[in-house]
Formats: structure tokens, C-alpha cells, sequence
């Protein structure tokens, strides 16, 4: 039997390691797992105490509406308007998503078809390559989180690769995929660059599709842009915001596409065939979250904070130096010198067998990773601590 539309996805590389720790774990070994990025904190008290009283109600039981009740996106219009100055048509503007995965995939699918070009960062987080070739399209990967140059800094240079990389294109690219902070290299960037990057596509009649997953997940008081801030953005672009990691709501699937009312609203018109949105409970719940636990997002920010801290100051007393990330809840790890001659896979699987840690590969996020491992700071600090002291058998 064939199954046409994703013959093409190779292998989950994730599920190896994931394979290779559950054998471990199987036979009594204690593996810390710093690999899948699934938040442990938990969700606000105000979200949970709201879904159920919410779920007792049976008139909310029935079919929602798939583009989001108004309320919840009149909360998220008010949280751009509070956090970055933008004004945000509740109507028009802001839809609804079943987290931002959901989102960004039906969104391929306005806005791509057979012959169009999507680019996107290489390494990625994989829905944003994958999603255009789901939606027929071909997919320009373009560089990012490395400087070849030595001169420019990585952002520098992904927006010059960017340029090289329309033009070198036939049929032009119709979409950019970004999405900053990035995951998985961690690169930020400043509102300077995203008004580079609108007009770019201004000029050259391209949407820009922002992934703001990390929005709130940033460090050391470098709080990201959203794109929307630039004057005339909307003219060209769309924003994904999901509580899953700002408001520590991984499993609830809120997620939002707001910006340019026509895309807005092509996306609508999509959902309308295909759900009836997220159960209207979870709604409601979120809906209060956004207006009652406003600050919350400022506490997982310290948590994430302290892991990042432990892992990277633990890993720079061992031997491993990598740049602290200053942004996402990741941490971006090139290959050991020593262990330089293995792939990101093979490594990965190493550092399980060698040293009950488990960590995504960095080839699972494209080839352009495969030199590097991902962190994910989905432990406590003890458990990061006892990651290192595991980290330190393979005398790096």
C-alpha cells in the first residue's frame, strides 16, 4: 500500500535515542532525560481550577468554534497590546490554533502548493521543514547558527544566506519560515534585524511566517521582538504565540496565528473544514489564564534561568564550553573535539550508553545540525547536576 504524502519523511532519528532509553531504563539504569523538550512545570493553579469547573458545564461539552472564542482572542489582542505596543484586531487578526504546530501546518497549506518555495532555517525545528513539503512545496533550507565567515555574527549572517538564497531560487520563494529565539541553536535576534527582515519581504512581495514559540523564554533581560513590532509588519507578516512553553501548558494545545487579516482569515476558512477547535474548556481556562496569571511566565523564565545556568556552568567545569543560550529552553552543544568523528546520532546513543544521559540529536533537526547535540532543561537542578557528574566518565 502507498501512502503518497509521507513516503518521503525519513526515519524519526528522536525515536532511536528514545528507544535506547526505555531498553535502559528497562533494565534498572537510571537515565536522566534531557533530550525531549516536554515542560515539567507546572501549569498556573488559576488554568487548572478554571478547566474543571469549566468542564462541569455541559453546555461547554458541545463543538466549539474552530477560529477560538472571542473572549480568548481578545485576551491574546490585550497580551500583544500589554507586552510589545501592538494593536491587534480580535476579529481580523487573531485566530485560534490547536497549539502552534497545528497552526503552522494548516497555515502551509493556504499559502503553499505544488511548485511554490518555502526557505527556512537549516538546522530547524522539524514541523517548519516539513510542513511546506506536506503542503506539496520545495523547501530552500538556508543556514543558521554557525558564522563561517568569522565576521558577522550568525543572525548576520543567516539574513545575508537569506538574500543569496531567494535569488538563487526559480520559482521565487513565496514564504520565510523564522523563528527567533531559535530552536534548536538558540540564536536572537534585535528588533533591527526583524525590520531588515520585513523589509526584505516587502520588497520582494513574500510572506513572513514568525514562530514565537520562546517569546517569554529568554534570559538575561534580552526580552525578543515580536515581529509585529515593526511599523507595516502586518502589511507581510504572521506570528505564532502558544502558552505551551511561556505559560508551562505543553499538553492544553492553545496556540495563536495573529498579524496580516487576510492570512488571519484564509487560515480560518481552512479550520472551518477541518476542526471545530480546542475543547472550549481548555478555552475558557485559557482565556482566564491570560487576563489572572499575567506574571506567571515571569516565574517558569527563573526556573529555566537556574537549569541553564547549572547545565552550562557544570558542563564548562568538565571540559565541554558552549555558549549559554540566551533564549529558548534549549542548550545548542557542538560535538566534543574527541568525539568529533561521530555523527550527532551516534553520539547521542553514546552518551546513554556511557553515561545515562539522553539528548536529541542534532541531525533530527536537519543535516545542517549534525555536528551539534540538544539540551533540554526538563530536569531540576539536582538531576542537571547528576547529568554532569554522568557527562564527566567521558572525559571530555
Amino acid at each position: 500500500m502507498q501512502f503518497r504524502r509521507i513516503e518521503s519523511i525519513p526515519p524519526y532519528v528522536f525515536s532511536v535515542v528514545d528507544g535506547k532509553k526505555r531498553e535502559a531504563r528497562r533494565l534498572g539504569r537510571d537515565v536522566i532525560d534531557l533530550g525531549f523538550g516536554n515542560p515539567d512545570i507546572p501549569s498556573p493553579d488559576v488554568a487548572v481550577d478554571k478547566l474543571a469547573e469549566a468542564a462541569r458545564n455541559p453546555r461547554n461539552h458541545r463543538y466549539s468554534v474552530s477560529r477560538g472564542i472571542p473572549n480568548l482572542r481578545a485576551a491574546i489582542a490585550d497580551r500583544y497590546k500589554a507586552l510589545y505596543g501592538c494593536d491587534l484586531d480580535p476579529d481580523t487578526e487573531v485566530v485560534a490554533t490547536i497549539g502552534a504546530k497545528e497552526g503552522l501546518s494548516h497555515l502551509m497549506w493556504v499559502l503553499l502548493g505544488s511548485g511554490d518555495v518555502a526557505l527556512v532555517p537549516s538546522p530547524s525545528y522539524p514541523i517548519h521543514i516539513w510542513a511546506p513539503l506536506f503542503a506539496g512545496a520545495e523547501v530552500v533550507q538556508v543556514p543558521l547558527g554557525v558564522s563561517l565567515s568569522g565576521e558577522l555574527s550568525p543572525e548576520e549572517e543567516f539574513f545575508d544566506r537569506l538574500i543569496e538564497s531567494y535569488e538563487a531560487s526559480w520559482p521565487r520563494p513565496r514564504v520565510v519560515i523564522v523563528s527567533f529565539p531559535h530552536n534548536p541553536t538558540t540564536t536572537c535576534v534585535d528588533l533591527a534585524w526583524m525590520t531588515r527582515l520585513v523589509e526584505f519581504a516587502k520588497e520582494r512581495d513574500v510572506v513572513l511566517v514568525h514562530d514565537f514559540a520562546y517569546s517569554d523564554t529568554y534570559f538575561d533581560g534580552l526580552k525578543p521582538p515580536s515581529i509585529l513590532q515593526v511599523p507595516g509588519a502586518k502589511d507581510v507578516a504572521v506570528e505564532l504565540y502558544t502558552l505551551t512553553k511561556s505559560f508551562s501548558m505543553a499538553g492544553w494545545r492553545v496556540g495563536f496565528m495573529v498579524g496580516n487579516a487576510e492570512i488571519c482569515q484564509a487560515l480560518a476558512k481552512m479550520k472551518s473544514y477541518l476542526d471545530y477547535g480546542t475543547f472550549q474548556p481548555i478555552q475558557i481556562a485559557a482565556t482566564v489564564t491570560l487576563k489572572e496569571a499575567q506574571d506567571y511566565p515571569d516565574e517558569v523564565r527563573r526556573i529555566y534561568t537556574q537549569r541553564r545556568d547549572a547545565l552550562c556552568d557544570g558542563l564548562d567545569r568538565i571540559g565541554w564550553h558552549i555558549d549559554r543560550p540566551k533564549g529558548t529552553m534549549f542548550v545548542w552543544a557542538e560535538i566534543p573535539k574527541r568525539y568529533e568523528h561521530m555523527s550527532s546520532l551516534e553520539f547521542a546513543s553514546f552518551m546513554i550508553d556511557e553515561a545515562d544521559v539522553a539528548v536529541s540529536p542534532g541531525v533530527g533537526f536537519g543535516p545542517g545540525g549534525d555536528r551539534h547535540v540538544r539540551f533540554a532543561l526538563i530536569e531540576n537542578e539536582q538531576r542537571i547536576a547528576q547529568a554532569v557528574r554522568n557527562l564527566k566518565r567521558l572525559a571530555l
